[in-house]
């Protein structure tokens, strides 16, 4: 039997300052290795065979969180793109979850372009090229920059999130529940890692499935370990990411949930074994969303925005239609200025459309009609039911009746689907005044005012009938994409 020893085990940073050392780095590390110019060229050509054309970066990001005193702890979520449950539970844990006693940190999006066209892996297995890796394979620069955060002497405990096949057993019961099924499972390489933090591999293993079993949707959905023992010869295991961990040092489990699951009890059972480790290492964590499977959902599907031009648009996700009315206004090249408040949101483009990508779907997509900005202006006044209101562009209004955007010099106003004149300021609007075909959601309640200064386009705001109570409320900070990671770290 072969189990892995660490040759020298790096001690432990325990001051805050050195924490925070460790996170810059850790951005600093984000920075792309460098293509060959052939490798690049091959690239190119092969996104272009499969994915339409990608106005969004679809580069892996990571978010840093925590105190920086205690543990550090790795999770990543989407090295397989056709495992939404993985992806699903790290866009939470990056976005809904606060943390203490420790650092998190979470990598949602690993594999972003094949989690964008739902496939497993564009250019192969990416967990089974951690072992050996050509430079000229598409996948190189991203493998290599993740090996070079989980070597780092900081990192104490790495999780990585599976979806997968039926149900694994211990012992034969059916063909969809046996040793050869990997869901429903906690996957260590070997009992145990000597001098590692966290390396009672199978002890902490058996404890997480012990936790989540008390909390199961039904009694059929039971956790079991599943010890590869990679070392004693499986080929295959020795090329995934849990094994290189291994080899370096560090604590590596593989959470498997079953993909006979809907997203929502697939990403329940993810945050349910998240949340087992966490208490394993110390990390004290709390969440905005209870934890069940209607609650992992309802967090998924609520409050989910894309923006453009530093927020000047935004655009709500949740209930969208798939295909808007009319065009939007963007100046040349603001597609490129996506931001998203989850990280696995995309724009791609084709055929005159942008399509906006929400994980594994295309949520909607939109006709852009290109113009110049003018950004003198980054609100509007609004009277909301009769009280004046400073709007700022991005901002969503919720009128119970009436709104009416006050005039302004040089400066005309549009509502979409309303047909008031040519220039829609002073005049006050209700519901029935908009055309339902218009309207951003299905259910015929957000239409959206865009303002002009001649024909350069200045921003939009959003109008939310049938929500009644705060009159205007600015959907969550969306942070703009600076290259491949924004200052909250994706």
């Amino acid at each position: 039997m072969s189990t892995i020893v660490p040759r020298s085990c790096p001690p432990r940073l325990a001051s805050a300052a050195a924490r925070i050392l460790f996170l810059a780095v850790i951005l600093t590390l984000m920075t792309p290795l460098s293509f060959s110019s052939a490798a690049s060229a091959a690239k190119r050509r092969s996104d272009a065979d499969i994915l339409p054309p990608l106005t969004s970066p679809l580069d892996f990001t990571l978010t840093a969180h925590g105190s920086g005193e205690g543990p550090t702890v790795l999770i990543v979520g989407g090295i397989q793109g056709d495992e939404p449950g993985g992806f699903s539970a790290a866009a939470l844990l990056a976005t809904h979850y606060r943390y203490d006693g420790g650092t998190v940190l979470v990598i949602p999006n690993l594999n972003f372009p094949s989690i964008i066209k739902r496939s497993r892996g564009l250019h192969g297995d990416m967990n089974r090229k951690f072992a050996a890796l050509r430079e000229n394979d598409p996948e190189y620069a991203t493998v290599r920059r993740l090996q070079s955060i989980i070597t780092r002497p900081e990192i104490d405990l790495v999780l990585n999130l599976h979806d997968g096949s039926g149900f694994y057993r211990p012992a034969w019961e059916s063909p969809t529940h046996n040793p050869g099924r990997w869901g429903q499972s906690v996957i260590i390489d070997q009992e145990e890692l000597p001098g590692a933090a966290f390396g009672r591999l199978g002890e902490n293993a058996r404890a997480v499935t012990e936790e989540v079993n008390a909390r199961l949707l039904a009694a059929a959905h039971a956790l079991h370990v599943r010890n590869t023992r990679t070392g004693d010869g499986d080929t295959e295991m020795a090329k995934s990411l849990t094994w290189f961990a291994l080899n370096h040092g560090k604590a590596a489990y593989g959470l498997e949930v079953s993909k006979d699951f809907g997203v929502k009890e697939r990403a329940y059972y993810q945050l349910c074994m998240v949340e087992a480790f966490l208490r394993i290492a110390g990390v004290k964590f709390e969440r905005d969303f209870p934890l069940t499977a209607e609650g992992v959902l309802g967090a998924l599907g609520r409050d989910v925005y894309a923006g453009f031009m530093d927020n000047r648009l935004v655009l709500p996700l949740s209930g969208v239609r798939r295909n808007l009315a009319g065009s939007i206004p963007l100046p040349e090249g603001g597609e490129k200025t996506l931001s998203a408040n989850m990280p696995i949101v995309a724009v791609s483009g084709e055929r005159g459309r942008l399509t906006i990508h929400y994980g594994n779907n295309m949520v909607t997509s939109f006709r852009p009609e290109w113009r110049e900005s003018d950004r003198s202006i980054d609100a509007v006044t609004v009277l909301v039911d009769g009280e004046e209101q400073r709007v700022r562009f991005g901002d969503e209004i919720r009128p119970r009746e009436t709104f009416l955007v006050k005039s302004m010099p040089g400066f005309r106003v549009n509502a979409i689907g309303a047909t008031l004149g040519p220039d829609e300021s002073d005049i006050t609007i209700r519901r029935r005044d908009f055309r339902e075909s218009y309207s951003l959601d299905t259910a015929g309640d957000i239409y959206r005012v865009e303002i002009y200064r001649g024909n350069r386009y200045a921003g939009t705001f959003t109008v939310r009938f049938g929500i009644p109570g705060v009159k205007v409320t600015t959907p969550l900070t969306l942070p703009a994409i600076k290259g491949r990671e924004s200052s909250l770290g994706w």
